[in-house]
């Protein structure tokens, strides 16, 4: 692969994606999956070199299928869960009490959230330098685990994002924003992308479906460096064609 096709995407989100205490939201629809977004974080937080740490909180898929596809990009999570750099949080296990009343729908998140800042706590006191990373996979099956509350699935993520001042924490999130079961959670769509550093949505080809390019992403950057050293929005678009270990990222035209 051409190493300028594949750094297209490391481009456009910026140099230290993982340092600092950037917020990056990748969003998708039914038609067009963003999950090897999610994928390619993964495996660049938990590169060898670093002592970096993911927190990964899962309400869509078993640690079984992140394993297997990290595996295939060369990237052992079974290793680095064993080496205490990799923190599974298995969602689809999550118990909410069926209580009437706002404590039930609450307590679960709750616990969740408090899980969450007893890992930072415990990984940011230990000696050395590293970065912790909070990912979720995703936003939008917050709100089977909240009962449907959007108010509530707010309140989560803002306790979350206070981890990012409190300890420097960068937070990756995935939104599927075109399921929702209630227009209200509109707000939800538009606070997490208030919040984001980084913006990255997968879409289908305006197009239409092609054999050789899978979708495109749009990455908007609002925080890249202008000429003049001051700070300023960028937005960048191309295509990409997900390969089973790896991802080809491309602009219009360009594919040989």
């Amino acid at each position: 692969m051409d190493n300028s096709r594949a750094n297209l995407l490391e481009e456009a989100i910026g140099i230290g994606i993982g340092k600092g205490g950037r917020v990056v939201v990748v969003e998708d629809c039914v038609e067009t999956s963003g999950a090897f977004v999610l994928h390619h974080f993964l495996k660049r937080f938990l590169h060898p070199d670093s002592s970096d740490v993911v927190i990964f909180i899962a309400f869509a898929h078993p640690f079984s299928h992140y394993e297997r596809i990290l595996r295939k990009m060369g990237c052992n999570l079974t290793v680095h869960r064993k080496n205490h750099r990799f923190v599974f949080l298995d969602m689809l296990t999550l118990e909410c009490p069926e209580r009437n009343g706002r404590e039930a729908r609450e307590d679960g998140l709750l616990a969740l959230y408090g899980e969450i800042e007893k890992a930072v706590e415990i990984y940011s006191s230990l000696e050395g330098s590293r970065t912790i990373t909070i990912m979720i996979d995703d936003i939008s099956l917050i709100e089977v685990a909240a009962n449907g509350s959007s108010n509530h699935m707010l309140d989560f993520l803002h306790y979350c994002y206070t981890l990012k001042a409190k300890y420097g924490c960068s937070f990756v999130t995935l939104n599927h924003e075109d399921i929702y079961s209630s227009a209200n959670t509109l707000q939800l769509i538009l606070q997490t992308e208030y919040l984001a550093d980084v913006i990255i949505k997968a879409e289908p080809l305006a197009t239409g479906l092609a054999s050789d390019v899978h979708g495109q992403l749009t990455v908007l950057n609002k925080g890249s460096v202008s000429e003049f050293g001051g700070s300023s929005s960028k937005v960048r678009n191309f295509h990409f064609r997900v390969k089973e270990n790896n991802v080809d990222y491309f602009y219009p035209g360009s594919q040989t």
